[in-house]
């Protein structure tokens, strides 16, 4: 581990150093990185850029939250959560603690959020987000959800403190293995989120900003 954190900056270990547990991190994700919306043309922001830029989508905080977990000493992991067409995907960080396994998420919107460490297996834990993940109609969309994926695996990309796009990163995991949450019975059977859900799930926590000279 030593040799990871040589990797970083000052600035970027003295950070890290600070946020030394997974609820440290997801305020850090939260409170002081904003929303990309991903209108620059880059797909994925490494790490380094997240800071640089302070803003991330799902993926970029995912990297973020999982660099700074490896930083402690944990496994780099992330989980994507696969949706229907029509949907986007959501990918958290994964953390174990106390037997369990919880996640770090970034999103612009009132779910989809943090995950308590009371998950015995990932899978308990890809399902705490089937009825919050829906259209604005009410259909819910939650298909797939990915094992725990080593970000060692794309260690090629340089992905902790690249200066370029990442895209294929996000690649690399969208093709990874999945597993199927739901049978055909299962779906065709899937009752709508209510009105107030639905109502619910369209806040968002960073509004549109106007662009600052």
């Amino acid at each position: 581990m030593a040799n990871i954190r040589k990797i970083y900056s000052r600035a970027e270990q003295k950070l890290f150093s600070r946020l030394d547990n997974p609820l440290k991190i997801q305020d850090f994700l939260t409170f002081k990185i904003r929303h990309n919306p991903a209108t620059d043309g880059v797909d994925c922001y490494s790490p380094r850029m997240v800071l640089k830029k302070g803003k991330a989508h799902c993926i970029e905080g995912a990297l973020l939250a999982a660099s700074i977990l490896e930083f402690h000493g944990q496994n780099p992991l992330l989980m994507d959560l696969r949706s229907t067409d029509g949907d986007l995907d959501h990918v958290v960080a994964l953390f174990y603690r106390f037997g369990s396994w919880g996640a770090i998420s970034k999103t612009n919107h009132a779910v989809l959020r943090y995950r308590e460490p009371v998950y015995k297996t990932t899978r308990e834990l890809a399902m705490s987000y089937f009825h919050e993940y829906f259209l604005d109609n009410g259909r819910k969309t939650l298909r797939e959800y990915s094992a725990p994926f080593n970000l060692n695996r794309v260690n090629r990309l340089n992905w902790r403190t690249s200066e370029k796009d990442l895209g294929q990163a996000a690649e690399i995991l969208d093709a990874y293995k999945h597993f199927k949450i739901l049978s055909p019975a299962q779906i065709k059977n899937l009752r709508k989120a209510d009105k107030i859900e639905i109502q619910a799930g369209k806040l968002t926590e960073w509004k549109k900003m106007r662009r600052r000279n």
